[in-house]
């Protein structure tokens, strides 16, 4: 019998652990990690925070679900990679800690034979001063956080409905943040709600970026067909901004956040404030911090990890010029080239470089975003590594020929701007793929057959679909597995 541990429980670690599952049937052991006791739906933090959807809405206990599959869950955090064992056990093991389950603080070695590293980012909101929920700015990064921004976001509203003017800002909290794109449609439904009730001559919303023009999105930015035409997702973006009113601070990196005020750093090195009533800033990611040792005790952590805390995978590391990076950098199977047992699906594998080019003030203030990985490539990555695993372990055939690499790989993306059957509306983008190839693409760096974006109320629909479709899938509901991911 093998024994595969996962952790974590998200998009990656969900994916891998039921595929895995499903093809091991029960002659082996499928074990997941993860500190939180719910499975949740990430996409649709957004209308929690504009008070359409509640938490429970979006989430469901993950002791359940896996019981039901015969999946092992231990509520827990990882603490420790041991990946050669120890003088007391021959195989890998992590060193866990539990959060949950009447077992708080309790320790634990888990053994494995083979490991899924699906931990995704620590929410850094600690890497920009008074950035984050309990200080000076809300997030909609989790449910609990979302919910949060809804709380403060309805005092705005009461204030605004008692003739008093709010300024909103909205849009990322440090100068290397990822995740646009969820800011970005945050402060679309914030417009929404805000012209819904009928207040917007109350209202000043401002976009605030590190990206160097907008609707880059960590992906530095694309060329799209719309509507028979090809445009770019720089004015794709800046008309949804002008269409509700909302101005914009771009090529900016926030250093330090105050009761009411942030302090940023502008590319060209000058420093500016910009004063708010509400604000949502999505905090840099970075690795969970995990430590990692030989058999013999001695640190092995930077064997493991890059120094962002991301788990090595088979990428190219080397660190070469802009000008020469090229799509065979990124990784293909997601296994770590030291320990060929373990590896790293989501967001806690390490990117071998930026998608958007690096960009430094005079003051040497590295200001843009870091890669993107959530949402269809976490799925994608944790299904490929399920793949190969489990045809390692029935037909031992460690020849990994599932590849998925985000040079390849096209991603789908619907930014709703809006609620309701009648008058909602969203984004409904393509790219192709993710990291522009610009050997095979020479023009755009993408194959603008499958790079489109057009914008509308159908596309709302099928954020709804897919959100409804995606829980389907996570509960494992009948038929799960013919979703996509």
């Amino acid at each position: 019998m093998s024994r595969v541990v996962v952790l974590g429980a998200g998009i990656s670690g969900h994916t891998a652990s039921a595929l895995l599952k499903k093809k091991l049937g029960k002659k082996h052991e499928i074990i997941v990690v993860a500190p939180n006791s719910h499975y949740h739906w990430i996409p649709s933090n957004i209308w929690i925070g504009v008070g359409r959807m509640t938490p429970e809405q979006v989430k469901f206990r993950l002791e359940n679900r896996y019981r039901k599959a015969g999946i092992v869950f231990k509520q827990a955090k990882a603490v420790s990679f041991h990946p050669e064992g120890d003088s007391k056990l021959s195989k890998g093991y992590v060193l866990v800690e539990y959060t949950g389950q009447g077992r708080e603080g309790e320790t634990e070695k888990v053994e494995y034979d083979f490991l899924i590293n699906a931990t995704g980012p620590k929410l850094a909101f600690d890497k920009t001063e008074g950035l984050g929920p309990g200080k000076n700015t809300v997030s909609v990064c989790s449910y609990d956080h979302a919910a949060d921004a809804w709380e403060k976001l309805r005092l705005s509203f009461a204030k605004m409905e008692k003739g008093e003017k709010q300024k909103f800002l909205i849009g990322v909290g440090h100068p290397g943040a990822t995740c646009q794109g969820a800011a970005f449609e945050y402060i679309l439904n914030v417009a929404w709600e805000i012209k819904r009730r009928k207040l917007s001559h109350l209202a000043d919303i401002k976009w605030i970026t590190n990206e160097y023009e907008l609707g880059d999105f960590g992906m530095g930015g694309a060329y799209i067909k719309r509507g028979g035409y090809i445009t770019s997702t720089k004015t794709f973006a800046e008309s949804f901004l002008k269409q509700r009113d909302v101005s914009w601070i771009k090529r900016a990196g926030i250093k330090k956040v105050e009761k009411g005020k942030v302090f940023y750093e502008l590319l060209d090195g000058t420093k500016g404030e910009e004063s708010f009533d509400f604000a949502m800033l999505i905090p840099a990611f970075s690795g969970p911090g995990f430590t990692a040792a030989n058999k013999t005790g001695k640190d092995i952590s930077s064997t493991l990890f890059a120094p962002n805390g991301f788990m090595k995978v088979d990428a190219d590391y080397t660190k070469k010029p802009f000008e020469e990076w090229r799509a065979a950098d990124w990784p293909e199977t997601y296994q770590n080239p030291t320990y060929p047992n373990i590896f790293a699906v989501g967001i806690a594998f390490a990117p071998p470089h930026s998608i958007s080019k690096p960009l430094t003030s005079p003051n040497e203030t590295a200001i843009f975003p870091a890669p993107p990985r959530t949402g269809m490539p976490s799925g994608v990555t944790g299904k490929v590594v399920a793949e190969n695993i489990a045809n390692w372990i029935k037909k031992d055939d460690d020849s990994l020929k599932h590849r998925a690499s985000m040079a390849k790989m096209g991603a789908a993306c619907i930014i709703s701007a809006g609620y309701g059957m009648l008058n909602g509306a969203a984004a409904t983008m393509t790219v192709s793929p993710i990291v522009q190839d610009w050997e095979k693409y020479p023009e755009h760096g993408r194959d603008l057959n499958y790079t489109m974006g057009e914008a509308g109320l159908a596309g709302h629909w099928l954020k709804w679909f897919m959100h409804y479709m995606f829980l389907h899938k996570a509960k494992g509901y009948p038929l799960w597995w013919l979703l996509p991911e």
